[in-house]
């Protein structure tokens, strides 16, 4: 769709296949390479859990773990050849999709101060561990981006779509399904902080939080695309764990 005055239009644009794989594919590449340049003996130090689900899954079917964000890559590519979407983009698009995802970020990061506030009357931070506090600055931005990325490819590009056709096959409404699906992949979105291993322990403040932070994602999904919602989950992360230093 385009404007009056012939040029396409950024709203619709922004969430077209395309726009999200190149918007998606800077930060791609600084965190693979950021877990490279870490020189940490175990890369899975570094990368977050959705990641390390996926590139599990990968292995145990017999691919290779670089298999992933050539995966993740063709999926948007698939979508946009599927589609039939136009090849053409605009570099004011891709600037407009950076400034809305800082202004979610930012957005978020709000909600996440009043959501501080009305569960502890703003007195109690430390009961929200994201990371070891330990962890050396540029070892947390990478693992943040890389939260950014895959946790939006697990839990927003493979779990919302499939959520909401499981929800289709009971002939719900879908505007009904899609909310559903936004719903139900948010709590597995806050519950997966706590599975595993290497898991947060369980607070209802961080899983509550969470859960509303997933369904802000699921909600950004569906109205403005994938790619803004990379953009902001990362910009988020790396906005409140390296900016304002919240451990």
């Amino acid at each position: 769709m385009s404007d009056v005055s012939g040029q396409p239009d950024y709203w619709n644009e922004a969430r077209s296949p395309l726009a999200s794989l190149c918007f998606l594919l800077p930060w791609l590449v600084i965190y693979e390479w950021g877990v490279f340049a870490a020189g940490v003996s175990d890369p899975d130090l570094v990368r977050n859990g959705a990641d390390f689900w996926l590139r599990s899954l990968l292995v145990q079917a017999g691919a290779g773990q670089l298999l992933l964000p050539v995966l993740v890559l063709g999926i948007l590519l698939f979508w946009h050849i599927a589609g039939r979407h136009p090849w053409s983009l605009q570099f004011s698009t891709q600037a407009g999709m950076l400034a809305e995802s800082l202004l979610l970020a930012a957005s978020l990061a709000a909600l996440g101060r009043l959501h501080d506030f009305a569960f502890h009357w703003g007195s109690q931070f430390a009961e929200r561990p994201l990371l070891n506090s330990l962890s050396p600055t540029l070892i947390r931005a990478v693992s943040f981006v890389g939260a950014g990325v895959y946790e939006e490819v697990m839990f927003r590009l493979l779990l919302v779509p499939l959520a909401f056709l499981f929800f289709r096959l009971f002939e719900f409404p879908r505007g009904l399904a899609a909310v559903m699906a936004a719903v139900s992949t948010s709590f597995l979105f806050a519950l997966a902080h706590h599975v595993g291993p290497q898991a947060d322990a369980f607070h209802l403040f961080s899983f509550s939080f969470r859960a509303a932070a997933g369904l802000f994602f699921a909600c950004v999904f569906l109205l403005r695309g994938f790619g803004i919602t990379v953009g902001c989950h990362a910009a988020y992360d790396l906005l409140v764990g390296i900016l304002l230093m919240v451990p």
